[in-house]
């Protein structure tokens, strides 16, 4: 099988690519059924290529630039993010079969068929960038990823909200497309194949170049502070599976993109201080991401938040990693990324999860604001289950599957005092305690959407009569869970997978401090054993019930969890005074009282041309989000100006026109010469 993984899964994006103008005849529940059973079949692929060694594969086509033939390659690294990729394809594919099944979408989004034909596109692309082993196949596979993911988003260009959402992703989107080109091409000097590039890795201001380019271009797709604002939105106003996908896959995707030219492309002698960057974007990602989970009000939009902290938390394991490996301390390079690796599958998993989840909580209960549900885990169990899952993933408890990528972390953490001198370790500090907050802002985000969503009586009568998912869904939420769980408990598998990508990243992999019952930063030293903490917590449960049981007296009286001491609802206000219980926003006061003043009249304001209007649409917020009010809102504006300014071209003169012209194509030239110096 090791032989033949890369043509089989370049067969299988093929497919997948193929699938979607056949989709767009024969109907949308093919896309569903293709994306599955392809992605489960590249998943088994892919999974006997990493047990087997994964040893380097390429394969050239005759296809690409004139003259030039495109490359796919397949390694540890590209098989690990590959494997997330079908796993959550797999998912999101059987989750878009119950909304083919009806008339109308699942979370009433309009017809599925005008948009059924990107979904295997989607994931096709995804699977190209993957495979992509020169600078045209990588920039055509992300780029082809994100106007498949923008066809997905606008799924529903009716409302004006998703209007404004997807303007923003396509907008985001065109910047990192044109950052990563250019990335590329600093790297692509003397040729655009990824061996050229590690032949001749970039020195001096050309590394500069491609470490700035590749952080804007791949950062902002993977969703980094402070280029994030464009992910709760995107994730809010996609159908459910294609938030699970883009979450848990694209975002990663994004990450392998970091990985591969950081890491692999820019070879091994940059300087310690490139890890820095990512550093400084990982953390302001987990503390920013984790404070707007646990200020908004909308399901989705808490999760798509959630996503930029845990994105954060890995691309603070990589920035660790890049400055260890530089120090030449491999252990401590192997331990980071190795974190950074193990956060990446696990979250990938259950915020694909999650997301499915608040689906069917919007599908069964007509709603995904917190204001509107309650009580759900009697009348939901499965979508109950799942989101309980996740959300102790979300809250990082052991031997949840979040857990062990974040101790691995903090070890790392702890571990790179040893890097640098005094400045530096004052940094790694400063960071220390800030993931302390970011990871405790977490757990109290998952608390918040458990305690409101699940708990208490519902607060309104859609929630009261809210049904389950279909079958689909509940087979797909059923079989991340099982994954989730194993990761949980096993996640020295997930790091043995991970062992070909940390040799090839960090010269070296986890064995002797990874095994079946548990982990350790060091060898022969005490570590994290899940295992054992499930069996004591089985155990403990166990004794509480048989307790229990011993002490119960005859009768009982049952009411709702999490309901404040209140007493049941009287007859003429059925789901009870919605002031009896602890809402979205009043669980959230404590930190907007300690954020200031200023964070409680948080407004937003969509400003929506007519039909026939040719004037774009205008997004004012006041928001909580720094880089919202300080970094997008004068792009904005400045972005207005220069279209102003653009207008005013139809009315120049031919002289005027020439003019302009000319100073263009000399400003060209002169910025073209600028990086051949370079």
């Amino acid at each position: 099988m090791s032989g033949t993984a890369l043509p089989l899964l370049a067969a299988i994006a093929a497919l997948l690519l193929a699938l979607g103008p056949v989709t767009a005849v024969t109907g949308s529940r093919i896309a569903g059924w293709g994306v599955l059973v392809l992605c489960c079949l590249g998943a088994l692929i892919d999974l006997g290529f990493l047990i087997g060694g994964a040893r380097p594969q390429s394969l050239t086509l005759a296809i690409g630039l004139p003259g030039l033939d495109s490359v796919l390659a397949l390694d540890g690294i590209a098989a690990f993010f590959a494997l997330l990729l079908f796993l959550v394809g797999a998912a999101a594919g059987a989750a878009s079969l119950e909304r083919a099944a009806g008339a109308a979408s699942l979370e009433r989004h309009g017809p599925l068929s005008a948009t059924a034909p990107a979904l295997p596109v989607f994931v096709g692309a995804m699977v190209v960038t993957l495979l992509a082993a020169d600078a045209f196949s990588l920039v055509a596979g992300f780029e082809l990823m994100s106007l498949a993911s923008f066809a997905l988003v606008l799924s529903d260009h009716r409302q004006a909200s998703v209007r404004v959402a997807g303007l923003l992703y396509v907008g985001m989107a065109a910047i990192s497309g044109v950052c990563l080109i250019a990335g590329l091409a600093a790297l692509s000097r003397y040729g655009i194949g990824f061996a050229a590039m590690r032949a001749h890795p970039p020195e001096g201001l050309r590394a500069v170049l491609v470490l700035v380019a590749v952080l804007i271009g791949a950062g902002s797709k993977a969703g980094l502070a402070p280029l994030h604002v464009w992910l709760p939105p995107a994730h809010a106003a996609a159908p459910s599976h294609v938030s699970a996908l883009m979450s848990g896959a694209m975002t990663k995707v994004a990450i392998y993109v970091l990985v591969r030219v950081l890491f692999d492309l820019s070879g091994p002698a940059q300087p310690l201080w490139w890890g820095l960057p990512l550093l400084a974007m990982g953390i302001a990602s987990a503390v920013l991401g984790a404070l707007r989970a646990n200020l908004e009000t909308d399901i989705k939009a808490i999760l798509a938040c959630s996503t930029v902290e845990n994105v954060g938390l890995v691309a603070i394991g990589l920035g660790l990693g890049l400055a260890a490996r530089a120090a030449d301390i491999s252990a401590l390079a192997s331990l980071a990324i190795g974190a950074a690796l193990l956060h990446a599958m696990a979250h990938g998993l259950f915020k694909s999860l999650l997301f499915l989840a608040a689906g069917a909580v919007q599908h069964g209960a007509g709603s995904r604001q917190l204001k509107n549900l309650g009580g759900l885990i009697r009348r939901m169990p499965y979508a109950a289950g799942a989101l309980l899952l996740g959300a102790a993933c979300l809250a990082g408890l052991p031997p949840g599957a979040g857990f062990a990528g974040e101790w691995m972390l903090f070890q790392s953490m702890i571990a790179a005092v040893r890097l640098g001198g005094l400045g530096l370790q004052i940094v790694v500090c400063i960071l220390a305690a800030a993931l302390a907050l970011a990871t405790a802002l977490a757990a109290a985000a998952a608390v918040r959407l458990v305690g409101i969503v699940l708990l208490g009586r519902p607060r309104t009568e859609a929630a009261a009569q809210a049904h389950d998912a279909a079958p689909p869904l509940r087979w797909a939420m059923l079989g991340l869970g099982i994954v989730v769980v194993l990761i949980g408990l096993v996640p020295a598998g997930v790091l043995g997978l991970a062992g070909p990508a940390l040799r090839m990243l960090g010269n070296t992999d986890m064995a002797g401090r990874a095994g079946w019952t548990g982990i350790a930063a060091q060898e022969n030293a005490a570590g994290y054993a899940p295992l054992e903490i499930a069996a004591l917590l089985v155990l403990a449960a166990l004794l509480v019930a048989a307790v229990l049981r011993a002490r119960a007296v005859a009768g009982h009286r049952t009411g709702p969890a999490w309901d404040s001491g209140f007493g049941a609802a009287p007859a003429w206000l059925a789901n009870g005074d919605p002031l009896t219980q602890y809402g979205g926003a009043s669980f959230s006061q404590p930190l907007r009282r300690v954020l200031g003043p200023a964070l409680l009249g948080a407004t937003e304001t969509v400003d929506m041309p007519e039909p026939g209007d040719i004037r774009p649409a205008r997004f004012s917020a006041t928001t909580l989000d720094p880089a919202e009010r300080w970094l997008f809102a004068p792009v904005a504006r400045l972005r207005q100006h220069l279209s102003g300014v653009a207008d005013l071209l139809q009315f120049l003169t031919v002289r005027q026109s020439l003019a302009v012209i000319f100073t263009a194509l000399v400003a060209f030239l002169g910025l073209i010469a600028l990086l051949e110096q370079i």
